[in-house]
């Protein structure tokens, strides 16, 4: 397995994959961290990055060199990225625009993990919307990070499901289960040049918006499965669900379907 590996990810999520191209023995000549737990300014809140990793200390320990990420000053960033020429840039749990000046400075290109089917579901937060709109079934795609959303070739998939009693972490964790696998088979192939490339059929694509804590209120005009749904999509570690009682703001975490008595 031949080839430089820069990583991008600054979560629970990027640090499971992290950790498991270490002890694949990639060749990991950088990686990224952030300050800034706030990834979108949002009013009266930010969205904040709730599965936030400390990169810098984890880089630590494995004597891996850490740049700073300031989103106020990426060229920074693109100029280190230049100085360090990767192979191959491995992106997961990263919630910044990646610039084309970046993406396709590494002679194998640089990959993203994205927790859907692709191409279904491109866009923000789509393991939320997935369990908001009742999907029985879900997956991992890594794919060729490219110009549009998502949009570009796709490397390979793993899929797994998600069920009836899954809260959004259940669901967060299969999705990273099934994260490592990908990597694990593909990234051998990618720095050997041999990995398969799988245009996305555009006339099955769909798109999400990204969620804020603000989206999270319950409408109780929906049917029992779909308000069940949205409050476990939502659960922790994520804000939650909310609703009013008595101009109250309380949050749910869970709830159950019971027939009336």
């Amino acid at each position: 397995m031949n080839g430089s590996v820069f990583f991008m990810g600054v979560t629970e999520y990027g640090l499971a994959c992290f950790k498991k191209l270490v002890h694949m023995g990639v060749n990991i000549v950088g990686c990224i961290y952030t300050n800034d737990q706030i990834v979108m300014k949002i009013q009266p809140e930010g969205m904040r990055n709730v599965t936030y990793i400390d990169f810098k200390a984890i880089a630590e320990q494995y004597s891996i060199d850490c740049i700073h990420f300031d989103k106020t000053n990426p060229d920074e960033f693109v100029q280190c990225i230049k100085e360090i020429k990767p192979d191959l840039i491995i992106v997961a749990g990263w919630h910044y625009i990646i610039k084309p000046e970046v993406y396709e400075m590494p002679r194998f290109g640089t990959v993203g993990l994205h927790p859907s089917m692709l191409p279904r579901y491109r866009g923000g937060s789509p393991l939320v919307w997935q369990i908001i709109n009742g999907e029985s079934k879900s997956g991992v795609s890594l794919f060729y990070i490219a110009d549009g959303i998502d949009t570009g070739d796709v490397i390979g998939q793993e899929s797994f499901t998600i069920d009836d009693t899954d809260t959004i972490k259940e669901a967060y964790i299969k999705s990273q289960e099934a994260a490592v696998k990908l990597l694990e088979y593909y990234v051998p192939q990618i720095l050997n040049g041999a990995a398969p490339r799988i245009k996305q059929n555009e006339n099955d694509a769909t798109y999400v918006k990204q969620r804020c804590p603000a989206d999270g209120e319950i409408d109780w005009s929906e049917t029992p499965e779909n308000i069940r749904n949205f409050i476990r999509a939502q659960s922790k570690p994520y804000p939650g669900a909310f609703t009013y009682i008595s101009n109250k703001k309380v949050i749910i975490w869970d709830a159950e379907i019971v027939e009336d008595i």
